[in-house]
């Protein structure tokens, strides 16, 4: 018997976001400075790029979680400014 499909979760916004998209949608909104300033994680402060973050992020669960909160924090700023970047 096939696997059942996963469960559609609408009130989710990080349903079916992969943590490299995360990833780099922070990097193009804040850069690797901004987002160092706004999660003091060394993957972005010392020689960063999206490798390195991905795999520390995938191996230390409460950074990935401050790097979620501030995508959905980023989710909130740009929709608050009409859809406007930066």
């Amino acid at each position: 018997m096939p696997p059942a499909p996963p469960a559609r979760q609408p009130r989710n916004p990080l349903h079916g976001i992969t943590l490299e998209a995360i990833v780099v949608a922070l990097h193009d909104y804040y850069g690797w400075e901004g987002l160092a300033q706004r999660v003091a994680l060394r993957c972005f402060e010392s020689d960063p790029s999206v490798a390195s973050s991905l795999k520390f992020l995938r191996k230390t669960p409460w950074a990935r979680e401050k790097v979620e909160s501030l995508y959905l924090f980023m989710l909130r700023e740009h929709k608050r400014q009409g859809g406007r970047p930066g």
